[in-house]
């Protein structure tokens, strides 16, 4: 197969589709791989690791959208539109439950486009989104952290505390992975934590992890209410495969959040699930609403893009490669994971999250 592997064109976004590393594993197996010039230089790769692994370089974005599948991080955007084309397999991040003009796009270009974030195993896990939400997740509590500075903004407090004054409270909505590696950071940096989730099983599986480190509520609104009101950092780590993030927290609750504590929602790239959220970018990270530090970065992993790169690659490497050695149709019967990577296939949508949150274009 003939692969393409673009720049990311996000603004500050450093990840790339595919290591050198990878490249090799497929160059290998006699697939040919076109990378564009400098397309890894923010993950610490460069055009000479990729040549030698075998890659050919591509200095257009044209020529790497020719190919028949491109490996890429994350969603198109409205530039490369033009570029997708129906002989095209598109596999990287799409999210498309959050962008109404994205899916339109995807529909329209006749494109075969697998999403990572739809990839999912039998027990319901979702292999290429865990590497990234492990990442977020912890990258939640240091950001945080950062942005609760009275420099930054914030409340001026130190998550930690010390011996005669309160640690801060972080309080994470969601238990999945992104809420138990914040968790992770919080708890290593001496914080009061509170995760709450609707889910009893995981909530128990919880305390295995952390005991009494964590309080771990169930979350009924009246719970979220009252957490809410004296976090210093809220988190939000909430998930719905395919469909866009419910929102938990409504305007008049974060109205009366501690004035200059903060807020991170993880879950932006979903549509967020606090109602004040709005995408952000690592070129400025936060606003302010309602008095409450907001950070809405969609793509937080690519603030540490050399971890990151490798972390996402290691996962999506077994897919790209029974892609290429497979075929589109033999990939996808012969992997019913894969197939449910299936987002949107000669111009109709193919998943059911995503077609329930387009009804009117299924």
């Amino acid at each position: 197969m003939q692969i393409g592997v673009p720049k990311e064109i996000k603004e500050q976004e450093f990840r790339v589709g595919l290591t050198p590393a990878a490249i090799r594993a497929l160059t290998e197996q006699g697939h040919q791989v076109w990378v564009e010039t400098q397309a890894g230089q923010g993950a610490g790769f460069t055009d000479e690791d990729y040549l030698k692994a075998g890659a050919k370089l591509a200095t257009t974005p044209q020529e790497i959208y020719q190919q028949e599948m491109v490996v890429k991080v994350k969603e198109p955007l409205p530039a490369e539109y033009p570029l997708l084309h129906p002989d095209l397999i598109l596999f990287t991040y799409l999210h498309l439950a959050a962008s109404r003009e994205l899916t339109l796009a995807l529909m329209k270009s006749g494109a075969t486009c697998i999403a990572y974030e739809t990839v999912e195993l039998t027990d319901g896990s979702l292999p290429l989104l865990m590497p990234m939400s492990v990442i977020a997740g912890r990258l939640s509590v240091q950001f945080g952290a950062h942005y609760l500075t009275r420099q930054q903004g914030g409340r001026g407090v130190l998550l930690g505390g010390i011996p005669g004054v309160s640690p801060g409270r972080v309080v994470i909505l969601g238990g999945g992975t992104v809420g138990t590696e914040a968790a992770k950071m919080a708890v290593g940096l001496g914080a009061r934590v509170q995760i709450l989730d609707i889910n009893l099983h995981r909530l128990n599986e919880l305390e295995l992890i952390f005991g009494s480190r964590v309080e771990l509520i169930y979350s009924t609104t009246q719970s979220v209410e009252d957490c809410v009101k004296d976090a210093d950092l809220l988190v939000g780590a909430v998930l719905v495969p395919g469909s866009r993030a419910p929102v938990l927290v409504k305007e008049d609750l974060v109205a009366q959040m501690r004035p200059r504590s903060l807020i991170v929602d993880v879950a932006v790239d979903q549509g967020g699930c606090i109602a004040t959220t709005r995408v952000t970018t690592h070129a400025q990270p936060v606003y302010e609403a309602y008095g409450v530090l907001h950070y809405g970065v969609a793509n937080m992993p690519g603030a540490v893009p050399w971890t990151s790169t490798q972390a996402l690659v290691n996962a999506t490497l077994p897919y790209t490669l029974k892609l290429a050695r497979l075929g589109l149709t033999a990939a996808l019967e012969q992997d019913p994971a894969l197939a449910k990577g299936l987002n949107v296939k000669a111009g109709k949508l193919s998943h059911p999250a995503v077609q329930a949150t387009f009804p009117d274009l299924s």
